[in-house]
Order: structure tokens, then sequence, then C-alpha cells
């Protein structure tokens, strides 16, 4: 159900933002590789090459620290650690936090599998703000973006113009302009500038921190 400041009609909603997964919510460089070997330090484990903690990006952290830990208690124990850290050290978070706390609803839509997706939501700390997680179905039959931004405004009763699409690939741009949808372009990706400008980013933050002030202009 959307919440009441959301209603077609709203001259004072704010927009619903649907963000991308993969470069946009989840780091691997400075968030998610970084919190996974503050856990493994506090639990006195090595940790591994860099190349095989980015490996970790996707399944949930349970999977990935079950080889590592074995026993159950222990995987706990390091999913406490890794959520401490992520929470006061990840700009994640924080941004999230402040989007939802403004008033802006939130939906995950990415490329990714939807079950697998909602996964990794459910474990990330801020993964309790989003409203709903629009992934790929099963059988491939939704898996562009222009498809599952399609699926995530009929899931919430949306017309695009209600709406900002936040990535940081081309088809992120791409799949917001084939619905007439805002869009911003994130830096800190996998895209890049020159890839982004050409699919025809609206605007190209550097910092996550600068999406509140473009949202509000």
């Amino acid at each position: 159900m959307l919440h009441a400041s959301h209603m077609p009609g709203d001259t004072g909603a704010k927009p619903t933002l649907f963000l991308d997964m993969d470069g946009t919510l989840i780091d691997s460089a400075v968030g998610i590789t970084r919190c996974v070997a503050h856990a493994l330090t506090q639990m006195a484990v090595p940790v591994p090459p860099q190349a095989e903690v980015r490996r970790w990006i996707g399944p949930s952290l349970r999977t990935s620290f079950t080889p590592l830990l074995r026993d159950p208690a222990q995987v706990e124990r390091a999913v406490e650690h890794y959520r401490v850290r992520f929470e006061s050290d990840g700009w994640v978070a924080e941004v999230i936090s402040d989007l939802h706390a403004a008033g802006h609803q939130l939906a995950v839509v990415t490329a990714k599998n939807e079950p697998h997706a909602r996964k990794i939501v459910d474990h990330l700390p801020f993964g309790h703000l989003f409203d709903d997680v629009i992934g790929a179905t099963v059988d491939g039959r939704i898996s562009d973006k222009p498809d599952l931004i399609a699926e995530a405004l009929n899931r919430l009763d949306l017309a695009p113009g209600q709406c900002w699409m936040i990535g940081d690939r081309h088809m992120d741009i791409e799949g917001a302009r084939h619905h007439g949808m805002r869009n911003i372009g994130v830096l800190w990706g996998f895209g890049g500038e020159a890839e982004l400008r050409a699919a025809g980013a609206e605007h190209l933050p550097h910092m996550p921190a600068d999406i509140p002030a473009l949202l509000a202009g």
C-alpha cells in the first residue's frame, strides 16, 4: 500500500526513488569488502585476497562466512561485526535513511534474480526502508531494465512522472528514459562518466550525499 504522501494527485508528494543494486547500493570497494575484512579481523580469521572477497557481493553473508568459520555461532558473530561496521562506516545506510526520513518512497529495481535480490536486501542494515524489491523473473521473462521499471511502476501503482531512477550503468539511464522518467547516474559505481553521459544521464553526482540536493532542485 502506498503511503499517503505518495498517492497520485498529491502535489506535495516527494518522488519515489527506484535504486539499482550493484554499484549503486552495494559499493564493493568502499562498503562491502571493507566490512567483510573488518568482521574477519574481529574474528581473528585471515582476510582472503581482495579478488576473492569481491565475490561475496551478492550471496548472503551467512553463505559466504560459513565455509571460513563453519561454526554457526561464529558465523552469527561475524555477521554482527559486519553489520556494526556497515552501519557506522558505510555511506549507504546514512543516505538511504535520510532519503526515507525526508518522505521518499524507496524501491530496489535490479536485474538480479528477484528471490536472490530480496535475500541481499534483507541482510542489509537499511533493507527494511525499501517498500519493495523488483528483480528479474527466474524464467527471464522480465530482465531488461525497461521491463523491470514497468513492473515496479505497476506494483506500486505509480506514473513515471512520480519517480526517479538512480543507477550506475547505462541500462539504468536508458530504462528511465524509455519511460520518460527522471534519472541520476551515480559515478561511484561500475559505469563511469562517459558511459552515463552517452546514455543521457540528467545528473552525475560524485558522492551519495549529493543526491538529496539533486532531488530538491
